[in-house]
């Protein structure tokens, strides 16, 4: 009688033991029988818009001379641009900026404070246009201005897209249009069928140079130093598949 007991538990035990094992191969197979890929998708595209950067400045004994010398070289700055083309209502200059001036003063080495010596005079001005060539051009011309008395610092055009929205949305299709013919290849090798999307991730959106070697970050690069520039986006795909 005892035997028999014994018998008994240890067949419950193996049929217990072969549905345990039976569920958690089923589950593994389950969980594994998907298809994970990630699709590239890049636009080449040409910048419509350009922002450009500049101060005059004027260094004078007294502010009354150094703002006719600033308004003098904001007058043949305003003259230089339009004469190139850019539209008048696209050159903004911002206030003056005064700022006395001091030098200081040693005595065998001890500083023994300082001296007043004049003043400085700065205004910024920026070019905000979508005529692009035109104020391109312009920014390459205008330190001959130099030479008519005109004291500038300038600054590099930035370049932008107006219709970056409208071009992240296309690139993030064409990244899921190639994600999903990598799915489909390996699907079709391996004699499954592809079904709906288990999860969808999309990476970082990237602007570099089209022609340059910059690097991408982690944050997402935007390039604004190149007129010619390149998106480009990830997406990563989970499809589940039969």
């Amino acid at each position: 009688m005892s035997k028999n007991r014994n018998f008994d538990f240890l067949a419950i035990a193996l049929i217990v033991a072969a549905i345990i094992l039976g569920s958690a191969y089923t589950y593994k197979y389950r969980v594994q029988n998907t298809i994970t890929v990630t699709g590239l998708g890049e636009v080449e595209f040409t910048s419509d818009q350009i922002v450009w950067r500049g101060i005059i400045t004027a260094d004078s004994a007294n502010p009354e001379a150094g703002y006719a010398q600033i308004e003098s070289s904001k007058a043949k700055v305003t003259e230089f641009l339009t004469s190139r083309g850019v539209a008048a209502d696209a050159v903004d200059f911002m206030f003056v900026n005064v700022n006395k001036m001091y030098d200081p003063i040693y005595s065998n080495g001890n500083y023994m404070g300082q001296r007043f010596t004049g003043y400085q005079l700065r205004q910024d001005f920026v070019v905000e246009s979508t005529d692009v060539d035109a104020v391109e051009a312009a920014s390459r011309e205008i330190s001959s201005l130099i030479a008519q008395g005109v004291q500038m610092d300038l600054w590099q055009p930035a370049y932008y897209f107006s219709g970056l929205d409208g071009l992240k949305l296309d690139v993030i299709e064409q990244a899921t249009k190639d994600a999903r013919e990598r799915a489909q290849r390996i699907a079709d090798q391996s004699g499954g069928k592809l079904k709906k999307v288990k999860k969808a991730t999309i990476g970082v959106f990237q602007i570099t140079g089209a022609n340059t070697d910059e690097e991408f970050t982690a944050g997402g690069s935007f390039n604004t130093s190149s007129r010619l520039k390149k998106a480009r986006i990830t997406v990563r795909l989970e499809y589940r598949v039969r």
